[in-house]
C-alpha cells in the first residue's frame, strides 16, 4: 500500500492495511446479518483520490471491476470492456448502476473523477499510478490541463481510455477503488466538507459507511439498497471499532463479542494449534528504509555506504525474527518484492526467486562485521549511533525494534541504536519530511505485478523516503514500462535486473513478508482475502 502501503502501518497499505477483525452478534438470524469488525487504527479518509489503500473501502468503492479470489479482477461497474489490437485503446461498457443516492452512475463520472486525482492541488498520493495513461504524468505534474488527460465520454455509458504504451497490468489495475467514478455533483455540492464525513459521501459499491466523522473510533459500513448487485449481498450491516491492543481483542473473542481477532506473537504461539486458528498472508515486506540524505553529517556519509548497508543487512537473522520472535507465519523475504507476487511468463518461476541475490539477506555474523569494519574505514568514522523511527500501531514493531537494537548492537562493534516507537501519523509525517535515519517501513502490492513494489525506488517518487536514487535503475524500470511494455519477457528481464539491482545495493533492506494470524469463529463464511489490492471483500460474506 505504501499501502500502502503503508509505510510503516500494516497496510493494504501498501500503507496500507489495517489488521481488520470480525465480530458478531451471538444470537444472528437469516433477518439480520451483522458483522462487527474491529481495526487496529482508525480509518484515516474515505476520499479515494486521496487514500493511501482500500483494505477496507474497496467494500464501499467500485471500479470498472472489482477484486475477486486470487487477485483476479471480477465483475464490476463494466458490464464489457474491448481492447484495441496495440493495446493501446481500452473501451468499457458501464452497466445499469447507481450511486447510493439514486444518481445513475454514468461515464462522465469517470472522466471527473480520474481528472480530480490527477489535478495537482489535489495531491492524491497515488497519482503515479496513472502512468502510462495518455498524457497522466504532464498532467500531474502540471505541466498539461487535466482536459487532456487520456480518458473520455463517448456517452453516458462508455468510457473510452487512451494509453501511451500497453500496460501489462491494466485489467487488474481498473479493479482498483482509485480508478472508480466520483459524483461531482456531491463534490460540488459539500465542497470542503466533502469526504470529511462519511453524510458527505455518494458509495458505489455493496456498502455505505454511516458515522464516521474524520476522527471516529467507531463506524459502520451498511447494506447499499442501490447496489446493482445488491442480490448477492449477504450482509446487512458491519460495525467497526478500533481495537489497537490484541490482548483486548482476544478478551473480546473470547467474550463472544468479536468472531475474528488478530493475535500477537506471544498469542500466535498458545493458539496456533486451535481449530480456529487462520493465517492470513499478504504481500506486505516490511524493510528497513535508509536516508541517504540523513540530516546529521556522519549518519549520512555512514548510510550512503553500500556496504555499511549491506552489514546492516547480513547482522540481522530473518529466520530468527520471524519464526520466533513472530511466530505468526510471516516469511523471510527474497529481496524487496513479496513472495507469490507474480510468475515469469514463459517459465512460471516466482519473480521473488529470481531477484534473489547471495550475501544479502541471508543471516551471516561475520561477512556482516567484515563489511562493517571495511564501511567504517571507507567513511574514516569509528562510531555510529542511527535512530530507528518506527509506528507503534503496528503490533509487531516493538518486538521487532527490540530485536533490532539488540542484535544491532551485539554484532556490529561501535554501533548504537535509539529506537523511536511513536504513532503511525506522527512517524509518517517525520519520514515524509525525511527526519531519521532508518525507518521500518513497508509495503503493500496494490495489484500482481512486480512493478507495484519496483515503482517505488524510482528517484523522486513519493513513498522512496529515503531518497535512493540510481540511474541505472531508473534506466531499466524505463525500459520496462516503455520499449518494452508489449513485449512480456522482455519487461519480465528488465524488470529482475532492475531489483536485482536494487538488492545488491541494500537501496532498502527486507525484514519479513507478513502473514497475520487469527482466531476466526467457524460461522464466519465468504470472506474473500487477497495478497494484493484490495485485500477485503466482503460482499459475499455471511454469519452461517
Amino acid at each position: 500500500m505504501q499501502k500502502k502501503k503503508i509505510v510503516g502501518l500494516v497496510m493494504a497499505l501498501g500503507l496500507a492495511g489495517l489488521f481488520l477483525t470480525a465480530c458478531g452478534k451471538q444470537q444472528t438470524t437469516s433477518k439480520q446479518q451483522e458483522l462487527r469488525l474491529s481495526a487496529s487504527a482508525p480509518l484515516d479518509t474515505i476520499d479515494i483520490s486521496k487514500a493511501t489503500g482500500y483494505g477496507q473501502t474497496g467494500n464501499v468503492f467500485e471500479s470498472f471491476y472489482r477484486l475477486g479470489k486470487n487477485g483476479q479482477p471480477t465483475a464490476g461497474l463494466a458490464k464489457k470492456a474491448t481492447v484495441s489490437a496495440d493495446g493501446l485503446t481500452w473501451t468499457f461498457t458501464l452497466r445499469d448502476a447507481k450511486w447510493s443516492n439514486g444518481d445513475q452512475i454514468t461515464a462522465q463520472d469517470f472522466v471527473y473523477s480520474w481528472r480530480r486525482s490527477l489535478t495537482p492541488k489535489t495531491a492524491s498520493p497515488y497519482a503515479y499510478l496513472f502512468s502510462g495513461v495518455k498524457n497522466a504524468d504532464a498532467i500531474s505534474k502540471g505541466k498539461l490541463p487535466v482536459e487532456q488527460l487520456g480518458i473520455k465520454a463517448l456517452d453516458n455509458k462508455t468510457v473510452e481510455i487512451s494509453l501511451e504504451k500497453p500496460i501489462a497490468y491494466f485489467k487488474v489495475l481498473m479493479a482498483y477503488p482509485l480508478f472508480g467514478p466520483q459524483n461531482q455533483k456531491v463534490v460540488e455540492k459539500y465542497g470542503k466538507k466533502y469526504a470529511t464525513n462519511s453524510k458527505y459521501m455518494v458509495y458505489s459499491g455493496p456498502f455505505v459507511i454511516k458515522d464516521w466523522t474524520g476522527t471516529s473510533d467507531k463506524w459502520s459500513f451498511q447494506k447499499n439498497p442501490n447496489y446493482w448487485d445488491k442480490k448477492q449481498v449477504k450482509l446487512d450491516k458491519i460495525s467497526y471499532k478500533v481495537v489497537s491492543n490484541p490482548n483486548t481483542g482476544y478478551e473480546l473473542y473470547q467474550q463472544g463479542k468479536l468472531d475474528m481477532t488478530p493475535l500477537s506473537s506471544q498469542q500466535v504461539k498458545n493458539y496456533k494449534n486451535s481449530s480456529e486458528f487462520k493465517q492470513y498472508p499478504y504481500s506486505y515486506v516490511a524493510f528497513l528504509a535508509y536516508n541517504f540524505n540523513a540530516t546529521n553529517a556522519a549518519n549520512k556519509k555512514a548510510l550512503n555506504n553500500q556496504n555499511i548497508r549491506r552489514a546492516l543487512s547480513l547482522a540481522l537473522d530473518r529466520k530468527v525474527l520471524t519464526k520466533k520472535v513472530f511466530g505468526d507465519g510471516s516469511q523471510v523475504p527474497t529481496g524487496f518484492v513479496a513472495n507469490d507476487l507474480a510468475k515469469n511468463p514463459q517459465t512460471g518461476v516466482d519473480f521473488a526467486k529470481e531477484q534473489a541475490v547471495t550475501k544479502t539477506v541471508a543471516y551471516d555474523a561475520n561477512l556482516a562485521k567484515k563489511y562493517w569494519r571495511k564501511g567504517l574505514a571507507e567513511t574514516g568514522l569509528k562510531e555510529l549511533t542511527f535512530n530507528i523511527l518506527a509506528s507503534s500501531d503496528t503490533p509487531t514493531n516493538d518486538a521487532l525494534t527490540q530485536y533490532l537494537q539488540s542484535q544491532y548492537t551485539k554484532v556490529l562493534p561501535g554501533l548504537k541504536i535509539k529506537v523511536q516507537n511513536i504513532p503511525g501519523k506522527s512517524a509518517l509525517e517525520r519520514a515524509r519530511k525525511g527526519e531519521f535515519d532508518i525507518y521500518v517501513s513497508g509495503w503493500g502490492g496494490d495489484f500482481n505485478d512486480p512493478i507495484t513494489f519496483l515503482q517505488i525506488p524510482l528517484t523522486g517518487t513519493s513513498y522512496n523516503y529515503g531518497n535512493y536514487s540510481n540511474s541505472e535503475y531508473d534506466r531499466l524500470i524505463a525500459k520496462a514500462t516503455n520499449e518494452d511494455a508489449n513485449d512480456k519477457l522482455a519487461r519480465w528481464n528488465d524488470l529482475v535486473a532492475a531489483a536485482k539491482l536494487f538488492n545488491s545495493q541494500q537501496g532498502v533492506s527486507p525484514l519479513y513478508q507478513q502473514t497475520t494470524a487469527y482466531l476466526q469463529k467457524k460461522r464466519v463464511k465468504g470472506i474473500i482475502h487477497n495478497t494484493a489490492g484490495t485485500q477485503w471483500n466482503y460482499k459475499y460474506a455471511y454469519l452461517k
